[in-house]
């Protein structure tokens, strides 16, 4: 490869150099070590929000779109060549950002240690395109909803304020002093932006382009490849190097247990693993979109995933979080993998050899171990259409969102004439991988969609997967999940006095 010349991020419009940062650096402490002390680390996992700052990333066009991240979680190295803002960059005391001004106004500071993580998330929805104040009509839903929209912020209509704030950018944001209702009304009085904001105007620009980085340092490497052709190449020469997109689950790895790699790769700027087609047969699926973007690129496309989103994590994790991750890190409790179960997707790998298309089904052969060769890396998704007409994920967590499942369901069942013609279920958190419920799927199909049916095949699902007693659950609370989640959606498909029959 060819890397770029000076690693360099350019931080509250300024080029600051990367020369003397170890690869292993996150963005936080790299933005610490240079006195924007703004950005706090909480949790060191990307739970609290406490570190979020605003990073340039290409929007729905050929414009710029202001992203909130996790600075905890990336490293600083993939920041290369790209442009960050954080709550310093935003206002000063004596000129405040609107977003500090309206947190200032309602008392949405308190202690004050979340609070710059809070106005780069509630800025980057300031700026979001589309946003713009509600309509009569759905003026109305919000105010019903206002003192329920910290509980239905994913409810459609529900926790989006008059202005077209919706809630749920705070939704990976937590504040240790509780004090969430002057901070959802600092958010809700927020205006469009002035005509004159710099950072409103920088939209409408090209994004920065992805820079070609090597940065070294004591413990290892971390390079951006050019194309997708230098990564194969590179990966060819350097099997173990570890594979990072959005960083979500490596920076974990990297801050809690202190982990480290010799070389790692970056792929979450390549053009070839950030493509969306829909078409008559299949919806493909790049491995280095982020969530956020397949959500918005999928516009509801996929009924099931529509249905996951809200519960995946926060919108912050969404912002980097991507399926080729998920896939990559092979967690029995990653939510995605139920959902591209029931969708019977399938997984496109790619290395020296070309590409090779593995059904999800078949891609895990145990814990965090998969069929990928060492030269191969996640270059898509692909869902075959048509899609099943019912769907449904079902999320068992400590936590209603934000959390880690401790067990996941997803359904599509093929329901004709009150008759189940296909059924396909995916599960997490049962086994050492996300498995189907096959013996479950075939004591439905076929049969009527009764409740006679229903809670014999809840039966049969009860029995699948090994679960196992852990912090987060037991084997026997797991099965007791999974003997609810048919007839709960039962209840959610059938005519309610057929469910209480």
């Amino acid at each position: 490869m060819t890397p770029g010349l000076r690693p360099e991020v350019t931080v509250n419009g300024v080029g600051i150099g990367l020369d003397g940062t170890d690869p292993a650096t996150t963005a936080l402490d790299w933005l610490r070590s240079r006195g924007l002390t703004g950005a706090k680390e909480g949790c060191a996992e990307g739970e609290c929000g406490a570190c979020a700052v605003m990073v340039a990333r290409p929007g729905a066009d050929s414009g710029t779109e202001w992203t909130a991240l996790n600075s905890c979680l990336v490293p600083a190295a993939s920041l290369d060549g790209q442009e960050v803002v954080t709550a310093e960059g935003l206002g000063t005391p004596e000129r405040l950002h609107p977003v500090q001004r309206e947190l200032a106004r309602r008392g949405g500071s308190q202690c004050g240690f979340c609070t710059p993580g809070f106005v780069c998330s509630m800025a980057a929805e300031y700026y979001r395109d589309g946003r713009q104040p509600l309509d009569e009509s759905a003026r109305d839903v919000a105010d019903d909803a206002v003192d329920d929209a910290a509980d239905e912020a994913r409810e459609p209509g529900h926790g989006c304020g008059a202005n077209g704030f919706e809630l749920e950018a705070l939704s990976g944001n937590l504040c240790r002093c509780t004090g969430y209702r002057p901070i959802r009304d600092a958010a809700f009085a927020l205006p469009e932006p002035a005509a004159d904001d710099p950072l409103a105007a920088r939209r409408t620009e090209a994004p920065p382009r992805a820079a070609a980085t090597l940065l070294e340092g004591d413990s290892g490497r971390y390079v951006r490849p050019v194309d997708l052709a230098d990564a194969i190449a590179l990966l060819g020469e350097h099997p173990g190097a570890v594979l990072v997109a959005g960083s979500t689950d490596w920076g974990v790895e990297v801050n809690l247990r202190g982990a480290r790699a010799a070389l790692v790769i970056g792929l979450d700027r390549l053009a070839e693993l950030r493509a969306l087609s829909v078409g008559n047969d299949v919806i493909e699926i790049g491995a280095a979109l982020s969530l956020t973007e397949v959500e918005r690129g999928l516009a509801g496309r996929i009924p099931l995933l529509d249905k996951l989103f809200p519960q995946f994590a926060s919108r912050l994790i969404r912002n980097g979080a991507t399926i080729g991750g998920n896939l990559g890190t092979g967690s029995p409790i990653g939510d995605l993998l139920p959902a591209l179960l029931a969708l019977e997707a399938d997984v496109v790998l790619t290395g020296p050899r070309g590409d090779r298309e593995v059904a999800v089904a078949d891609y895990f052969t145990g814990y965090r171990r998969s069929v990928r060769r060492p030269d191969e890396l996640v270059r898509a998704v692909r869902v075959p259409v048509p899609l099943a007409p019912v769907t449904a994920f079902h999320k068992i967590a400590k936590r209603r969102y934000d959390d880690i499942s401790s067990v996941a369901v997803a359904f599509a069942l093929d329901i004709d004439g009150d008759v189940v013609r296909r059924a396909r279920i995916g599960l997490g958190g049962v086994a050492a991988t996300s498995v189907r419920a096959r013996q479950t799927e075939a004591a439905l199909e076929g049969r009527p969609w009764t409740v006679e049916t229903v809670h014999a095949a809840a039966d049969v699902l009860q029995g699948e997967g090994t679960p196992l007693d852990d912090h987060r659950a037991s084997a026997a609370y797991r099965r007791a999940v999974l003997g609810t989640s048919l007839p709960r959606l039962y209840a959610e498909t059938s005519p309610r006095q057929e469910a209480s029959a």
